[in-house]
């Protein structure tokens, strides 16, 4: 999980991002750190990863190797609770072939119907999920985008008043 020498700052951050992608795995009451996963664990888990197009958590998620709570699925997408939620709700949603698509700034005009596609699942979760009121769409794009899990996916936020600017 961590690269470079095994000083005591890299393993803090390999544990640190550990405990990320932990939080896109397990119940809350399940931790593979001891320390909760915060926004500074966020970044370093980003500014740690390579991005790759190797096999993912998310991978791991649409085979059913790793269970999830799932709210939606059809043959392209699969939207799922995220177990670290940073709104009442928190809803990710994958392709469920990345076909290339490790971040957005990948896609290609081969993937347009695909990002239309999870787009307008965002729209049917957000009505199933009851966000009337609004909710907020998010990609997060590369290490300074806070891209911690290199397969495109897209949170849904909602339940609650969302700030701007969004940080």
């Amino acid at each position: 999980m961590q690269r470079g020498a095994s000083d005591g700052s890299n393993n803090k951050i390999g544990e640190r991002r550990l405990a990320v992608l932990s939080s896109h795995l397990q119940p809350h009451s399940i931790s593979l750190s001891p320390s909760m996963a915060t926004s500074s664990d966020e970044k370093a888990a980003a500014l740690s990863t390579t991005p790759s197009d190797s096999p993912t958590i998310f991978d791991k998620i649409i085979s059913k190797e790793i269970p999830s709570n799932i709210v939606y699925e059809d043959e392209k997408a699969l939207a799922f609770r995220d177990i670290s939620p940073q709104a009442p709700t928190h809803i990710i949603i994958i392709p469920k072939v990345k076909d290339g698509l490790t971040r957005l700034s990948n896609a290609e005009e081969r993937h347009v119907e695909i990002l239309g596609h999870l787009l307008y699942v965002a729209k049917l979760v957000a009505k199933q999920e009851g966000l009337d009121d609004g909710f907020r769409i998010v990609i997060n794009d590369g290490p300074l985008g806070c891209q911690s899990v290199y397969h495109l996916h897209v949170h849904i936020l909602g339940g609650r008043q969302m700030n701007w600017p969004p940080g």
